[in-house]
């Protein structure tokens, strides 16, 4: 079995603070809620001159960034993207980056996001004082002990935590890849009609009316939790924001399919269409998302798949913050097709998103394996010395 020694995280990395001094037209901000269990989920792009001053640390490929803010809440990531210097990250992040001759980036960072580290930083920051559980490199981080092996150790664990994550990216891009299907399809039957019509015109048996007529909104279901109520929590169940995965909770409000729609904050992209989720399962959702179910023989796939084809620019309002309103949102034109048409499609569609969901489900299955196996590893109980990776 290979040797392990007992170091301090600070003898194995720096924190960078090095400060954005590019002169590019649009610069592209990171924050604490846009990094979460292991990656950046979702980021802003602003004018520089509109640079805020919170955003100033620039940071490069192999980085860590890990919020300074409720360690417990898995804000962190491992920074995989090879093109960042137009990338700025809140001061509430810290950049972490690996010495070289001691650690491989990737085992600092199963380090830095192993149960073991995550509780006694969640620890420390409770016994400091303020509103927000919060901690400092030099003070909480740095002086951490943690257990390190060879470089031939390193490999290897990180071999292992790869092979699982590997599979996990495949399964996504065959999400991904089933989706633009589903698109396709939907495009041919209700946007082009090429099934109904040879000159392009809509059907005669179909009708214009409005997204009021086809949705039904779950709204006033939704309880907003602030970070400090989920903070207490165990992470057990989904908790959505207006454009991602924000946090996991210990209850849940709805279980079934639902899409979820931005309502304020991000809710187009720069191309003008919706911010969508396609959500099954059991989950929470914040007051920031539309949530949606069909009705008139539209089934949630359906709508997704509508949504997703539809820009919605000219409705979002807000000059500081973006909002899609409700009634704004039931005003959208569309074309409603008679309900047998909708049935035919819907079964064509279903195994689509029914095999989207499966790959799903297996994800979540191989999160849990990874995050099972890597204390076991991370503390050299595991002897990966004779697996052949």
């Amino acid at each position: 079995m290979a040797e392990w020694n007992y170091c301090t995280i600070g003898d194995i990395c720096d924190t960078i603070s090095d400060t954005y001094k590019g002169d590019d037209s649009k610069v592209i901000l990171v924050n604490t809620s846009d990094v979460l269990d292991g990656k950046i989920l979702n980021h802003q792009e602003v004018k520089n001159e509109n640079l805020k001053g919170q955003f100033k640390k620039t940071f490069q490929f192999n980085d860590i960034l890990y919020s300074e803010i409720r360690p417990a809440n898995k804000r962190f990531a491992f920074v995989d993207i090879n093109d960042t210097h137009k990338y700025i990250a809140s001061t509430k992040l810290m950049v972490l980056r690996a010495r070289k001759n001691k650690v491989i980036p990737k085992f600092l960072f199963a380090i830095l996001k192993s149960p073991s580290v995550i509780s006694e930083l969640q620890h420390l920051a409770e016994t400091r004082s303020g509103t927000f559980p919060q901690i400092t490199f030099g003070s909480e981080l740095a002086p951490m002990p943690v257990m390190l092996p060879d470089f031939e150790t390193q490999e290897r664990i990180v071999g292992i935590l790869r092979a699982i994550e590997e599979k996990m990216e495949e399964n996504e891009q065959i999400n991904n890849n089933l989706e633009q299907q589903a698109k396709a399809l939907f495009k041919s039957w209700f946007v082009d009609f090429e099934p109904f019509s040879d000159d392009g015109t809509t059907p005669v048996d179909w009708r214009v009316g409005t997204v009021g007529e086809i949705i039904e909104l779950h709204d006033s279901k939704r309880i907003p939790l602030s970070g400090a109520q989920r903070a207490k929590m165990e992470k057990t169940y989904p908790y959505y924001g207006a454009t991602s995965l924000m946090d996991y909770v210990d209850n849940y409000l709805f279980d079934g399919i639902y899409l979820l729609l931005g309502e304020d904050g991000t809710v187009i992209d720069d191309k003008g269409f919706p911010i969508l989720q396609y959500i099954d399962g059991k989950f929470w959702v914040n007051n920031h998302a539309h949530i949606l179910t069909g009705k008139l023989g539209f089934s949630v796939e359906e709508l997704y798949l509508f949504f997703s084809l539809t820009n919605i620019k000219s409705i979002v309002t807000g000059a500081v913050q973006q909002k899609v309103s409700q009634g704004n949102l039931k005003s959208i034109p569309t074309v409603i097709p008679p309900k047998e048409v909708l049935k035919d499609f819907d079964e064509l569609i279903q195994p689509i998103f029914s095999e989207i969901r499966t790959l799903r489900a297996e994800n979540i299955r191989l999160a849990t394996l990874r995050d099972s196996l890597l204390p076991r590893l991370m503390s050299g109980e595991l002897d990966v010395s004779k697996i052949d990776l």
